[in-house]
């Protein structure tokens, strides 16, 4: 039999679907309660929560990597079922894109220029480009182990949809710690780790996912 025949069967077995959709909310579910949990036990919350969260600042940060995290999860769900539309999915992914690009315009038309750097760099870049990856494990191996039960018709496209999807349920866990709260370090920083994760899945997909 065919691939592309064996593919199609599997798309008009209701069973098949039905497991795969179990599969994903269990791997989204475990995944992030595993994250969160994690940044909890081991770097907390920032320590002014109470007294920042209703700055605008703040507000964005979480509210972006939030609405980030649910497309590219939607992405991920989609990608997994073949013949499912995604095109209108991945497009969805320019919201939050747009957003942090007006948001950025804003920074720096509201900022002086000598205090740019300073923003973009912040206090803990560094340490945002290994704790956003390290958070992203397990909502990873949880997307690959669901898509594993479906039937994704392009590896590379799949692993890379977990990786995104992974990564930006990682960044918007990360984001109620980073007391980093400038556009410009989200934009630089928190970008460099969503898409080395998200190439990571792809070049992961490309091998695991293959049929």
């Amino acid at each position: 039999m065919k691939t592309d025949d064996l593919i199609t069967l599997m798309t008009q077995d209701a069973s098949v679907d039905l497991r795969y959709g179990r599969a994903l909310a269990l791997a989204l579910g475990t995944g992030t309660g595993f994250s969160a949990v994690l940044l909890i036990v081991t770097i907390g919350l920032r320590h002014d929560m109470a007294s920042v969260f209703e700055t605008v600042r703040v507000l964005f940060k979480i509210s972006v990597t939030l609405v980030l995290a649910v497309l590219a999860a939607r992405l991920a769900m989609r990608i997994g079922r073949p013949g499912a539309e995604t095109r209108f999915p991945a497009l969805l992914l320019g919201v939050p894109l747009a957003m942090v690009a007006v948001a950025v315009i804003i920074e720096l038309t509201t900022l002086p220029v000598d205090a740019w750097r300073t923003s973009l760099v912040g206090r803990n870049a560094l340490f945002c480009l290994f704790f956003v990856p390290v958070l992203s494990l397990a909502p990873l191996a949880g997307l690959f182990w669901a898509l594993k039960k479906g039937a994704p018709e392009n590896p590379t496209a799949a692993g890379a949809a977990a990786g995104l999807a992974a990564s930006a349920i990682a960044a918007a866990i990360y984001a109620w710690h980073c007391p980093d709260d400038s556009p410009l370090f989200l934009a630089t920083w928190y970008t460099i780790a969503i898409a080395g994760v998200t190439v990571a899945g792809a070049l992961l997909g490309r091998r695991l996912l293959r049929w």
